[in-house]
C-alpha cells in the first residue's frame, strides 16, 4: 500500500534539493535560467519526475535540457544524500508546459478583446431594427384584445365594421 503523503513530502524535498544543487554545485554554462517548478514521485518511491522551465529561446531550452541530462547523476547522488531514503529515486527531467499554455491563453484573450472592441466600434451609433424595447407590457395586451374597462369586448369585422358584445348574458 502506498503512502501518498510520504510521496508528496519526498517530491517536495526533491524539488528543493535539485533547485539548490543546480544553483550551488552545477556550473554548466549551458544551464540558463532554469527554474524547477514541480516534482512528482511514484507511489513506490522509485521514480521521480522533475518539471522545469527555461527562460529563453528554443536553442537555450535544448542546451539546458542537455545540461540537466548530463548532471542527472550528480543530482541523484545529492538527492539520495539529503533525503536519506533507502532507495534513491531515478530522476527524469520534463519541460513544464505551463508557460506555453499560459502564453496561448493570453493570445486567445487578446484576440477576444480585439473582437470585442471591433464589435463595440461597429455598434456605436447603430439603431434598433424595431422598437427600443421589444417586450410586451400588460397595458399593451389590453389594447390588442379590445377589452374595455367595463368588461365588454369589441370585435372588428373584415369590412371594418365593429360589433360590441356586452359580456355574459344574464338570464
Amino acid at each position: 500500500m502506498t503512502d501518498n503523503a510520504r510521496a508528496r513530502k519526498l517530491a517536495d524535498r526533491i524539488q528543493v534539493v535539485v533547485a539548490e544543487t543546480l544553483d550551488r554545485r552545477i556550473k554548466d554554462p549551458r544551464l540558463g535560467f532554469v527554474t524547477i517548478t514541480d516534482a512528482r514521485v511514484t507511489g513506490d518511491l522509485r521514480e521521480a519526475t522533475v518539471f522545469y522551465t527555461v527562460y529563453g529561446d528554443d536553442e537555450e531550452r535544448a542546451a539546458s535540457a542537455a545540461a540537466l541530462e548530463s548532471a542527472k547523476g550528480v543530482l541523484r547522488t545529492e538527492v539520495g544524500r539529503q533525503t536519506g531514503v533507502r532507495f534513491t529515486p531515478s530522476l527524469a527531467f520534463v519541460p513544464d508546459a505551463l508557460p506555453d499554455n499560459a502564453r496561448t491563453i493570453e493570445d486567445l484573450l487578446d484576440k477576444a478583446r480585439a473582437k470585442d472592441a471591433e464589435v463595440r466600434q461597429v455598434s456605436t451609433g447603430a439603431q434598433y431594427a424595431g422598437d427600443a424595447d421589444p417586450y410586451r407590457k400588460p397595458e399593451d395586451e389590453d389594447d390588442e384584445t379590445g377589452t374595455g374597462t367595463d368588461g365588454s369586448s369589441e370585435k372588428t369585422g373584415t369590412d371594418g365594421s365593429s360589433e360590441k358584445n356586452e359580456g355574459p348574458a344574464s338570464a
